[in-house]
Protein backbone atom coordinates (compact mmCIF):
# COMPACT_ATOMS: atom_id res chain seq x y z
CA UNK A 1 0.00 0.00 0.00
CA UNK A 2 2.87 2.67 0.59
CA UNK A 3 4.46 1.55 -2.43
CA UNK A 4 1.18 2.79 -4.18
CA UNK A 5 0.87 5.71 -2.21
CA UNK A 6 4.09 6.69 -3.55
CA UNK A 7 3.63 5.73 -6.82
CA UNK A 8 0.43 7.48 -6.80
CA UNK A 9 2.53 10.94 -5.56
CA UNK A 10 5.03 10.80 -8.47
CA UNK A 11 2.68 10.30 -10.68
CA UNK A 12 0.90 13.67 -9.09
CA UNK A 13 3.94 15.61 -8.92
CA UNK A 14 4.54 14.76 -12.53
CA UNK A 15 1.11 15.31 -14.41
CA UNK A 16 1.20 18.56 -12.90
CA UNK A 17 4.84 20.12 -13.77
CA UNK A 18 3.60 18.69 -17.24
CA UNK A 19 0.12 20.28 -17.55
CA UNK A 20 0.64 23.50 -15.32
CA UNK A 21 4.22 24.32 -15.31
CA UNK A 22 5.62 23.05 -18.41
CA UNK A 23 3.12 25.31 -20.31
CA UNK A 24 3.97 28.25 -18.28
CA UNK A 25 7.60 27.66 -19.69
CA UNK A 26 6.99 27.33 -22.74
CA UNK A 27 5.58 30.60 -23.33
CA UNK A 28 1.32 29.18 -22.83
CA UNK A 29 -0.26 30.69 -20.00
CA UNK A 30 -2.69 28.50 -18.71
CA UNK A 31 -4.74 31.84 -18.35
CA UNK A 32 -4.88 32.70 -21.29
CA UNK A 33 -7.14 28.79 -22.01
CA UNK A 34 -9.50 29.41 -19.10
CA UNK A 35 -10.10 32.79 -20.65
CA UNK A 36 -10.88 31.66 -24.48
CA UNK A 37 -11.26 34.76 -26.69
CA UNK A 38 -10.86 37.46 -23.34
CA UNK A 39 -7.64 38.78 -23.75
CA UNK A 40 -8.60 41.96 -21.57
CA UNK A 41 -5.36 42.05 -18.95
CA UNK A 42 -7.43 42.78 -16.37
CA UNK A 43 -9.37 39.89 -16.70
CA UNK A 44 -6.51 37.56 -17.47
CA UNK A 45 -4.84 38.69 -14.02
CA UNK A 46 -7.92 38.10 -12.70
CA UNK A 47 -8.01 34.45 -13.43
CA UNK A 48 -4.41 34.39 -12.62
CA UNK A 49 -5.25 35.31 -8.63
CA UNK A 50 -8.25 32.99 -8.40
CA UNK A 51 -6.77 29.99 -9.77
CA UNK A 52 -3.36 30.39 -7.93
CA UNK A 53 -1.37 30.62 -11.46
CA UNK A 54 0.88 33.15 -9.89
CA UNK A 55 1.64 31.43 -6.98
CA UNK A 56 5.35 29.56 -6.42
CA UNK A 57 5.04 26.02 -8.06
CA UNK A 58 5.38 24.22 -4.37
CA UNK A 59 2.69 26.05 -3.45
CA UNK A 60 0.55 25.59 -6.30
CA UNK A 61 0.91 21.53 -5.87
CA UNK A 62 0.44 22.06 -2.36
CA UNK A 63 -2.89 23.22 -2.71
CA UNK A 64 -3.66 21.00 -5.23
CA UNK A 65 -2.64 17.93 -3.43
CA UNK A 66 -5.11 19.78 -0.27
CA UNK A 67 -7.98 19.97 -2.87
CA UNK A 68 -7.89 16.17 -3.42
CA UNK A 69 -7.91 15.58 0.63
CA UNK A 70 -9.92 18.39 1.87
CA UNK A 71 -11.22 20.55 -0.95
CA UNK A 72 -10.15 24.13 -1.75
CA UNK A 73 -11.62 27.69 -2.32
CA UNK A 74 -10.67 29.88 -5.38
CA UNK A 75 -10.74 33.36 -4.20
CA UNK A 76 -9.79 36.83 -6.21
CA UNK A 77 -11.14 39.46 -3.57
CA UNK A 78 -14.69 39.12 -2.85
CA UNK A 79 -15.20 36.02 -5.60
CA UNK A 80 -15.14 33.24 -3.50
CA UNK A 81 -15.49 29.71 -5.43
CA UNK A 82 -15.89 26.76 -3.21
CA UNK A 83 -14.80 23.36 -4.49
CA UNK A 84 -15.81 20.26 -2.27
CA UNK A 85 -13.27 17.14 -2.07
CA UNK A 86 -11.75 15.58 -4.13
CA UNK A 87 -11.23 18.70 -6.10
CA UNK A 88 -9.41 18.24 -9.16
CA UNK A 89 -10.27 21.91 -10.14
CA UNK A 90 -12.55 23.80 -12.58
CA UNK A 91 -12.70 22.69 -16.49
CA UNK A 92 -11.62 25.23 -18.52
CA UNK A 93 -13.86 24.49 -21.64
CA UNK A 94 -17.07 24.29 -19.40
CA UNK A 95 -16.12 25.62 -15.54
CA UNK A 96 -17.20 23.42 -14.12
CA UNK A 97 -16.22 21.05 -11.82
CA UNK A 98 -13.89 18.25 -12.91
CA UNK A 99 -14.79 15.28 -10.50
CA UNK A 100 -18.41 15.11 -11.36
CA UNK A 101 -17.42 14.88 -15.14
CA UNK A 102 -15.49 11.78 -14.05
CA UNK A 103 -17.70 10.17 -11.95
CA UNK A 104 -20.16 10.54 -14.82
CA UNK A 105 -17.47 8.33 -17.41
CA UNK A 106 -15.63 6.22 -14.89
CA UNK A 107 -18.41 3.93 -14.69
CA UNK A 108 -18.96 3.71 -18.58
CA UNK A 109 -15.33 3.04 -18.50
CA UNK A 110 -15.65 0.39 -15.85
CA UNK A 111 -18.49 -1.43 -17.71
CA UNK A 112 -16.24 -1.75 -20.26
CA UNK A 113 -13.46 -2.96 -18.88
CA UNK A 114 -15.40 -5.52 -16.61
CA UNK A 115 -17.71 -7.03 -19.55
CA UNK A 116 -14.68 -6.74 -21.83
CA UNK A 117 -12.27 -8.52 -19.20
CA UNK A 118 -14.55 -11.41 -18.45
CA UNK A 119 -14.60 -12.25 -22.14
CA UNK A 120 -10.94 -12.14 -23.28
CA UNK A 121 -9.87 -14.16 -19.91
CA UNK A 122 -12.12 -17.37 -20.26
CA UNK A 123 -12.48 -16.98 -23.96
CA UNK A 124 -8.53 -16.63 -24.52
CA UNK A 125 -7.51 -18.84 -21.70
CA UNK A 126 -10.23 -21.66 -22.90
CA UNK A 127 -8.92 -21.57 -26.66
CA UNK A 128 -5.47 -21.74 -25.04
CA UNK A 129 -5.73 -24.89 -23.27
CA UNK A 130 -7.49 -26.45 -25.62
CA UNK A 131 -5.09 -25.75 -28.70
CA UNK A 132 -2.59 -26.99 -26.28
CA UNK A 133 -3.71 -30.27 -25.09
CA UNK A 134 -4.76 -30.52 -29.32
CA UNK A 135 -1.29 -29.61 -30.36
CA UNK A 136 -1.31 -29.60 -34.07
CA UNK A 137 -4.58 -30.47 -34.79
CA UNK A 138 -7.27 -28.73 -36.75
CA UNK A 139 -8.17 -26.94 -33.95
CA UNK A 140 -5.19 -25.73 -33.02
CA UNK A 141 -4.35 -24.47 -36.24
CA UNK A 142 -7.71 -22.28 -36.63
CA UNK A 143 -7.45 -20.62 -33.02
CA UNK A 144 -4.02 -19.88 -33.12
CA UNK A 145 -4.65 -18.13 -37.09
CA UNK A 146 -7.77 -16.31 -35.43
CA UNK A 147 -5.70 -15.38 -32.02
CA UNK A 148 -2.85 -13.85 -34.87
CA UNK A 149 -5.86 -12.03 -36.65
CA UNK A 150 -7.18 -10.62 -33.54
CA UNK A 151 -3.89 -9.08 -32.65
CA UNK A 152 -2.92 -7.86 -35.85
CA UNK A 153 -6.20 -5.93 -36.29
CA UNK A 154 -6.47 -2.90 -34.78
CA UNK A 155 -9.84 -1.91 -32.42
CA UNK A 156 -10.72 0.55 -34.67
CA UNK A 157 -10.87 -1.52 -37.99
CA UNK A 158 -12.70 -4.42 -35.98
CA UNK A 159 -15.28 -2.04 -34.03
CA UNK A 160 -16.19 -0.12 -37.54
CA UNK A 161 -16.69 -3.64 -39.56
CA UNK A 162 -18.87 -4.87 -36.06
CA UNK A 163 -21.03 -1.77 -36.53
CA UNK A 164 -21.30 -2.17 -40.15
CA UNK A 165 -22.43 -5.47 -40.07
CA UNK A 166 -24.37 -5.60 -36.44
CA UNK A 167 -25.96 -2.28 -36.21
CA UNK A 168 -26.15 -0.54 -39.60
CA UNK A 169 -26.95 -3.90 -42.17
CA UNK A 170 -28.67 -6.22 -39.59
CA UNK A 171 -29.88 -3.33 -37.26
CA UNK A 172 -29.40 -6.19 -34.17
CA UNK A 173 -28.00 -3.21 -31.79
CA UNK A 174 -29.58 0.46 -31.95
CA UNK A 175 -29.78 3.12 -28.95
CA UNK A 176 -27.48 4.89 -27.16
CA UNK A 177 -25.48 3.92 -23.93
CA UNK A 178 -27.89 4.09 -21.15
CA UNK A 179 -26.26 3.25 -17.23
CA UNK A 180 -27.10 -0.10 -16.02
CA UNK A 181 -29.17 0.94 -12.97
CA UNK A 182 -32.07 2.92 -15.67
CA UNK A 183 -31.94 0.54 -18.06
CA UNK A 184 -29.97 -3.12 -17.78
CA UNK A 185 -31.60 -4.21 -21.03
CA UNK A 186 -30.30 -0.94 -22.96
CA UNK A 187 -27.21 -1.14 -21.03
CA UNK A 188 -26.01 -4.70 -22.21
CA UNK A 189 -27.28 -4.35 -25.74
CA UNK A 190 -24.79 -0.98 -26.25
CA UNK A 191 -22.06 -2.70 -24.87
CA UNK A 192 -22.05 -6.24 -26.16
CA UNK A 193 -20.31 -4.86 -29.56
CA UNK A 194 -17.40 -3.16 -27.64
CA UNK A 195 -17.12 -5.70 -25.19
CA UNK A 196 -16.39 -8.26 -28.41
CA UNK A 197 -13.93 -5.80 -30.26
CA UNK A 198 -11.91 -5.37 -27.48
CA UNK A 199 -12.00 -8.47 -26.24
CA UNK A 200 -10.85 -9.78 -29.35
CA UNK A 201 -7.49 -7.82 -29.02
CA UNK A 202 -6.86 -8.97 -25.31
CA UNK A 203 -8.19 -12.92 -26.20
CA UNK A 204 -5.88 -13.24 -28.97
CA UNK A 205 -2.67 -11.95 -26.47
CA UNK A 206 -3.98 -14.64 -23.77
CA UNK A 207 -5.02 -17.69 -26.24
CA UNK A 208 -1.41 -17.21 -27.35
CA UNK A 209 0.40 -17.01 -24.03
CA UNK A 210 -1.62 -19.60 -22.00
CA UNK A 211 -0.64 -22.20 -25.36
CA UNK A 212 2.69 -21.86 -24.69
CA UNK A 213 2.98 -21.69 -20.91
CA UNK A 214 0.38 -24.94 -20.79
CA UNK A 215 2.80 -26.87 -23.32
CA UNK A 216 5.69 -26.25 -21.09
CA UNK A 217 3.94 -27.34 -17.97
CA UNK A 218 2.80 -29.87 -19.65
CA UNK A 219 6.44 -31.61 -19.66
CA UNK A 220 7.23 -30.95 -16.24
CA UNK A 221 8.09 -33.42 -13.65
CA UNK A 222 5.21 -32.78 -11.23
CA UNK A 223 2.82 -33.50 -14.39
CA UNK A 224 4.21 -36.85 -15.04
CA UNK A 225 4.48 -37.81 -11.42
CA UNK A 226 0.78 -36.98 -10.69
CA UNK A 227 -0.49 -39.07 -13.66
CA UNK A 228 1.94 -41.97 -12.61
CA UNK A 229 -0.18 -42.00 -9.47
CA UNK A 230 -3.10 -42.61 -11.67
CA UNK A 231 -4.66 -39.10 -11.26
CA UNK A 232 -7.67 -38.37 -13.82
CA UNK A 233 -6.48 -36.20 -16.84
CA UNK A 234 -8.92 -33.32 -15.68
CA UNK A 235 -7.52 -33.67 -12.44
CA UNK A 236 -3.88 -33.53 -13.76
CA UNK A 237 -5.10 -30.28 -15.54
CA UNK A 238 -7.26 -28.65 -13.67
CA UNK A 239 -5.72 -28.71 -10.30
CA UNK A 240 -1.72 -29.01 -11.53
CA UNK A 241 -1.31 -27.52 -14.94
CA UNK A 242 -3.53 -24.53 -14.09
CA UNK A 243 -2.66 -23.48 -11.15
CA UNK A 244 1.00 -22.41 -12.79
CA UNK A 245 -0.61 -21.12 -16.20
CA UNK A 246 -2.57 -18.92 -13.78
CA UNK A 247 0.99 -16.94 -13.05
CA UNK A 248 1.67 -15.41 -15.70
CA UNK A 249 -1.83 -14.69 -17.13
CA UNK A 250 -2.41 -12.40 -13.97
CA UNK A 251 0.95 -10.43 -14.54
CA UNK A 252 -0.34 -9.68 -18.00
CA UNK A 253 -4.06 -9.10 -16.81
CA UNK A 254 -2.43 -6.31 -14.09
CA UNK A 255 -0.48 -4.77 -17.27
CA UNK A 256 -3.81 -4.90 -19.47
CA UNK A 257 -6.17 -3.57 -16.71
CA UNK A 258 -4.35 -0.80 -15.87
CA UNK A 259 -3.51 0.05 -19.53
CA UNK A 260 -7.39 -0.23 -20.35
CA UNK A 261 -7.75 3.54 -21.16
CA UNK A 262 -5.75 2.98 -24.35
CA UNK A 263 -7.56 0.83 -25.69
CA UNK A 264 -11.24 2.21 -24.30
CA UNK A 265 -9.89 5.68 -26.12
CA UNK A 266 -10.82 4.02 -29.57
CA UNK A 267 -13.40 2.13 -28.23
CA UNK A 268 -15.42 4.46 -26.76
CA UNK A 269 -14.82 6.77 -29.79
CA UNK A 270 -15.90 3.99 -32.35
CA UNK A 271 -18.65 3.26 -30.21
CA UNK A 272 -19.88 6.78 -28.36
CA UNK A 273 -19.41 5.96 -25.27
CA UNK A 274 -19.22 8.47 -22.74
CA UNK A 275 -16.25 7.22 -20.95
CA UNK A 276 -13.30 8.28 -19.93
CA UNK A 277 -11.57 7.53 -23.32
CA UNK A 278 -13.97 9.54 -24.83
CA UNK A 279 -13.70 12.22 -22.07
CA UNK A 280 -9.81 12.37 -22.59
CA UNK A 281 -9.69 12.84 -26.34
CA UNK A 282 -12.17 15.66 -26.06
CA UNK A 283 -10.82 17.60 -23.25
CA UNK A 284 -6.92 16.69 -25.39
CA UNK A 285 -9.19 18.87 -28.45
CA UNK A 286 -10.11 21.67 -26.14
CA UNK A 287 -6.52 21.80 -24.09
CA UNK A 288 -8.75 21.66 -21.11
CA UNK A 289 -5.94 21.13 -18.51
CA UNK A 290 -7.81 20.11 -15.35
CA UNK A 291 -10.13 17.58 -17.24
CA UNK A 292 -6.72 16.48 -18.63
CA UNK A 293 -4.66 16.35 -15.16
CA UNK A 294 -8.06 14.65 -13.97
CA UNK A 295 -8.21 11.71 -16.61
CA UNK A 296 -4.62 11.00 -16.14
CA UNK A 297 -4.62 10.81 -12.35
CA UNK A 298 -7.60 8.40 -12.71
CA UNK A 299 -5.88 5.91 -15.12
CA UNK A 300 -3.13 5.96 -12.88
CA UNK A 301 -4.90 4.88 -9.74
CA UNK A 302 -6.62 2.19 -11.93
CA UNK A 303 -3.03 0.53 -13.05
CA UNK A 304 -1.58 1.00 -9.65
CA UNK A 305 -4.86 -0.86 -8.00
CA UNK A 306 -4.87 -3.52 -10.90
CA UNK A 307 -1.01 -4.56 -10.02
CA UNK A 308 -2.42 -4.31 -6.35
CA UNK A 309 -5.15 -7.07 -6.69
CA UNK A 310 -2.78 -8.88 -9.01
CA UNK A 311 -0.23 -9.29 -6.32
CA UNK A 312 -2.75 -10.77 -3.98
CA UNK A 313 -4.29 -13.01 -6.27
CA UNK A 314 -0.60 -14.44 -6.75
CA UNK A 315 -0.86 -15.89 -3.27
CA UNK A 316 -4.25 -17.37 -4.13
CA UNK A 317 -3.74 -19.21 -7.39
CA UNK A 318 0.21 -20.25 -6.75
CA UNK A 319 0.72 -22.09 -3.12
CA UNK A 320 4.91 -21.13 -3.56
CA UNK A 321 3.87 -17.24 -3.25
CA UNK A 322 2.14 -18.18 0.17
CA UNK A 323 4.86 -19.82 1.29
CA UNK A 324 7.44 -17.95 0.27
Amino acid sequence: MFAVAMMLMVVTLTTFVIFFVLPKWAGSDPAYLFAGKQTDPAAIEGIRQKLGLSDPVLVQFWNFLQGLVAGREYTNGADVTKCPAPCFGYSFRTEQEVWPQLTEAIPVTLSLAAGACVLWVVGGVAAGVVSALRRGTLWDRAAMTVALAGVSLPIYFTGLIALAVFSYQLDWISGEYAPVEEDPAQWFQTLLLPWITLALLYAAMYARLTRATMLEIMGEDYIRTARAKGLKERVVIGRHAMRSTWTPVLTLLGLDLGALLGGAVLTESTYSLPGLGRLAIDSIEGKDLPLILGVTLIAALFICVANLVVDLLYAVVDPRVRIG
